[in-house]
């Protein structure tokens, strides 16, 4: 194709001629703005160097573009009625690879062994926002395979993604990506930049993934806590986790967990939402230690 999808015109006349409409079942929604695109691609900070994933890759709008920067592009697609478009929307893109497959079942180990052996990839995503958590979950439980990931979500799971304690976004999202990887909100996108609008407004969401956790923390203990406190937000900590807490180094008393908090020099009726990554770190750590077990 000889010219750039990312506009109203061009994306009409492509899906008219294959006869392509947006399948609520994936959750399509085609973008149509070239600013936005190549707002990603900056945000992602594509290089010649890079071999990048992206996922939902549609009719190409993105990929076209990710070709021109990225030395290799490597696409998961689960909507195979899209063969025919992206063939010729890509047709001058000898550096993509287009996999048809969900990426929820994608061995994403193997992918990157075979694209890029020894090397961390980016990710670029507009994400179909009915599966956008176990998608990104799934994406930095891997972190050590990708360096970066730039997704569109909907606003709303950005704002809660990036939220810090006490804010009424702030949740165990928040926390579950802040362990993972450093969050940024990059750019506001409006449900104009879309065919179809979709009803709700999107950001470009930039996570750079750690290599190294930026806490140390007994995880899986440190994740229960944080399920028990947001489930129970309005109770205390103490009260919510004596309650609601599934480890296998639980359960804990309520005077067990506020003597872990008074220890953190925290008041013992502290809500859940109250709390940041370190100190959830560090109430794993006090209630881990054998000597707070037994009451």
């Amino acid at each position: 194709m000889d010219r750039i999808l990312a506009s109203p015109g061009a994306t009409l006349e492509v899906l008219d001629q294959f006869g392509i409409r947006a399948r609520k079942k994936y959750g399509q929604n085609f973008l149509i703005d070239a600013n936005i695109v190549r707002g990603i691609i900056d945000t992602a900070e594509i290089t010649r160097e890079d071999c990048v994933l992206e996922i939902g890759p549609g009719i190409g709008t993105m990929t076209q573009l990710l070709s021109g920067a990225a030395g290799q592009v490597v696409c998961v697609e689960i909507d195979e009625s899209l063969k025919p478009v992206l063939a010729y929307t890509l047709s001058d893109c000898p550096n993509v690879t287009i996999l048809w497959q969900d990426v929820l079942k994608t061995d994403l180990q193997a992918l990157r062994d075979q694209y890029a052996p020894g090397r961390r990839m980016k990710v670029v995503a507009n994400l179909p926002y009915y599966v956008t958590t176990p998608i990104l979950m799934m994406l930095l439980e891997q972190q050590d395979l990708f360096e970066s990931i730039t997704v569109m979500v909907q606003k709303e799971v950005a704002d809660r993604i990036c939220a810090g304690p006490g804010s009424k976004e702030y949740g165990a999202i928040s926390l579950a990506v802040q362990y993972y990887a450093q969050p940024e909100a990059a750019i506001r996108v409006a449900p104009s930049c879309f065919i179809p609008h979709p009803n709700v407004d999107s950001t470009v969401l930039y996570l750079k993934a750690y290599e190294q956790p930026p806490v140390d923390a007994d995880k899986e203990l440190m994740f229960a806590l944080i399920r028990a406190a947001f489930n129970q937000r309005r109770k205390t900590l103490a009260n919510a986790v004596s309650h609601g807490l599934q480890a296998p180094s639980g359960p804990y008393t309520r005077q067990q967990v506020e003597n872990a908090l008074k220890s953190m020099n925290l008041p013992e009726t502290a809500r859940g939402e109250t709390l940041g990554l370190e100190q959830y770190a560090a109430l794993s750590k006090y209630l881990g230690y054998d000597t707070l077990n037994p009451v």
